[in-house]
């Protein structure tokens, strides 16, 4: 069973929604003994940065999202469930996050800040990913697919290599990770149509 961490922050629905149409298990939930004992476990995320790294304090559940990470299971974030795992993230100040991932979360930079072209913030719509490098996560999908994204803020990693994709906004941020048993993205594979619901699938044959 996947479970799908509940901290009252996160389209819960949809995720859940979207596994059942690929005909896989996912349960929404903040009880972590059911984290534990699940096969695949993912971080769903709307809302800010600090608010999302209290509620998850506030209902115990860092211990049961980093003990997962740890014990090799598949793990997968989503939109802020990526940006969470870096080390800090600037949004209404300067926050720590789970430190899974080495790195930082920071703002896009509209064209009036930048000097460059205007950019409406968040990045919002269809938008293209290039593949850096393989992962089972994005298994059968084509280079430069597009996904949906809504997002003000991008992670930064540190360490080049867990780049799983790319996008270009303005700048080129990444747009995915893989590192061992963990995958984010930074877009939503449940608002992706076709090609979402098979990085879904993909990830529920993870192991």
């Amino acid at each position: 069973m996947i479970a799908i961490v509940d901290y009252d922050m996160g389209n819960l629905r949809s995720v859940a929604k979207a596994f059942e149409k690929i005909g896989v298990e996912a349960k929404a939930t903040r009880d972590p003994d059911a984290i534990k004992n699940a096969s695949h476990v993912v971080l769903p995320g709307v809302g800010a940065f600090r608010d999302c790294m209290r509620n998850l304090a506030d209902y115990g559940l860092v211990d049961p999202v980093v003990k997962s990470i740890e014990s090799g299971k598949p793990f997968l974030g989503i939109c802020l469930g990526l940006q969470l795992l870096f080390e800090e993230g600037f949004e209404f100040g300067r926050h720590k996050g789970l430190g899974v991932i080495k790195g930082k979360v920071v703002r896009f930079l509209s064209g009036m800040e930048s000097g460059g072209a205007e950019l409406k913030i968040p990045h919002m719509g269809w938008n293209s990913v290039k593949m850096e490098k393989e992962s089972p996560l994005m298994k059968g999908i084509p280079d430069n697919s597009f996904f949906y994204f809504v997002h003000s803020y991008y992670g930064v990693p540190a360490d080049a290599p867990v780049t799983l994709t790319t996008t270009d906004y303005g700048i080129t941020f990444t747009s995915s990770i893989a590192r061992g048993n963990v995958v984010a993205c930074q877009f939503h594979p449940e608002k992706s149509q076709r090609l979402g619901l098979q990085v879904l699938k993909n990830f529920s044959e993870m192991r």
